[in-house]
């Protein structure tokens, strides 16, 4: 059976390289060859091959092998983790054993016995397997040390909704199945896609993110699929895409609704065919991913726009998850207030706070239009400013202002306090929908965030 590998043979006599393109074949699935050296940087980007065999003479005058020397220098420039084998004559094996500390693989001489090159070819590719093995390792440890103080538990909550949500989830989860998480911004979508992965089949593998809003179309072919060394400016060394990095596991696209229509098609493509081409290779990938998606955004609407193609939902979407609105679980409400008041009262040294009931009874009535995280996010505020040993209703300003003030009513002519009541009022118009809010305002999505943070949302 033959190995999956791409071989390229670099020599200037049309019989070696037609009898090694015969043998070679038998054995690897794709084998090219090139008799000019000039064409090597042309020759590497238009096959990406896993191993070159190189020739170390090229002109008749040349015997020494001073040339193939400087070909396997531009190689490895180019591409440092390549593996070359170099071939030589006889008289030039010690050229050859010189060339190995100089960055090739190992050298044959000819004429080579099938068996041996065979072998030495195999060896070879090993080497680079181990490589992008290791490559693909230190990149998932990058992805992974951006989560690394990002704390995520268990999905709480004993409301009828999150009952049924987790019903759900303990269905889809042992599958295959490429789900879409639907839900406000805030809801815990990430938690949810965590937690299918983490009793999914997969679960022993990697659980990777990536937020498609913030990636612009310029560099989404190499976030996602990655490029190889020189494919554009900046390009300096190969780069392992999420994809790749995520193959065997679970790869999470947030936001996905936010994504570029013209990036939608390389997208789609590559859920078709698993399999992915790097930015500035023509060999393609194969990928193992299983992919949950998540918006806020309307995307039947949007197909309807044409912002969104439809191809593209229904390889996304082979289970809809909807994640229901903070102000929907009811005393779940209480039960997240807790759970990050025991959070953070250990963190921040404040064992014996607690809630007072009215702060309660307010936080319930009150519509939390940024969800868990912004209820999150205004108990540990609370926590930090507090000075007392319970938590009142004053040390929460969203949700005492929303109770003393009217939505017609204005209580200051103050502009900047002003601004933080008409970006609270867009947020509860759209049920915390930034990118709508956003819209509203006349803002961008990051603009709003930052006022989001500036006014505690």
């Amino acid at each position: 059976m033959k190995k999956e590998a791409t071989i390229l043979i670099i020599d200037d006599e049309e019989d070696i390289l037609f009898s090694l393109k015969m043998l070679l074949k038998q054995h690897y699935t794709q084998v090219y060859s090139e008799s000019n050296p000039y064409h090597i940087p042309r020759s590497l980007d238009q096959y990406n091959p896993d191993v070159v065999l190189l020739d170390m003479n090229f002109k008749v005058s040349q015997t020494k092998g001073e040339e193939g020397v400087q070909w396997l220098k531009k190689i490895k420039e180019l591409k440092p983790e390549l593996p070359v084998i170099m071939m030589t004559a006889f008289s030039d094996v010690e050229t050859a054993i010189g060339t190995i500390k100089q960055g090739a693989t190992d050298f044959v001489e000819k004429p080579w016995r099938n068996e041996k090159l065979i072998a030495t070819v195999n060896a070879a590719l090993a080497l680079r397997h181990s490589k992008v093995a290791l490559q693909k390792a230190e990149t998932q440890q990058g992805y992974l040390q951006q989560n690394i103080d990002q704390s995520f538990g268990e999905i709480l909550g004993t409301s009828q909704t999150v009952l049924e949500l987790k019903k759900i989830i303990e269905k889809v989860a042992p599958t295959d199945a490429n789900i879409l998480l639907l839900g406000e911004n805030g809801t815990g979508k990430e938690l949810i896609a965590r937690t299918i992965h983490k009793i999914s089949k997969r679960s022993g593998q990697i659980f990777m993110g990536v937020d498609l809003g913030a990636i612009t179309e310029t560099l989404f072919e190499s976030e996602l699929f990655g490029h190889v060394k020189g494919a554009f400016t900046g390009a300096d060394k190969d780069k392992v895409g999420r994809f790749a990095a995520a193959s065997g596991g679970t790869l999470f696209l947030d936001e996905i609704g936010n994504m570029p229509i013209g990036s939608q098609p390389k997208l789609l493509q590559a859920l078709e065919n698993k399999q992915i081409f790097s930015v500035g290779s023509a060999s393609p990938t194969p990928v193992d991913v299983r992919i949950i998606s998540a918006t806020n955004m309307p995307l039947a609407k949007m197909i309807e726009e044409q912002k969104f193609r439809q191809d593209l939902l229904y390889r996304i979407n082979t289970v809809e998850v909807f994640i229901p609105p903070l102000r929907e679980r009811g005393d779940d409400i209480i039960l997240l207030a807790e759970h990050f008041m025991k959070m953070y009262r250990k963190k921040y040294l404040k064992e014996s706070l607690t809630f007072h009931q009215d702060t309660l009874g307010k936080m319930k009535e009150y519509a939390w239009p940024g969800n868990i995280r912004e209820l999150r996010h205004s108990v540990e505020r609370a926590i930090i400013l507090s000075e007392n040993t319970q938590l009142l209703p004053d040390d929460f300003a969203l949700i005492t202002k929303s109770s003393k003030q009217s939505s017609e009513e204005v209580a200051t002519l103050n502009l900047e306090e002003m601004e933080g009541i008409l970006i609270r009022k867009a947020l509860i118009k759209h049920h915390g929908n930034v990118t709508k809010a956003a819209e509203e305002l006349g803002l961008t999505r990051p603009a709003l965030y930052r006022r989001m943070d500036k006014y505690n949302l």
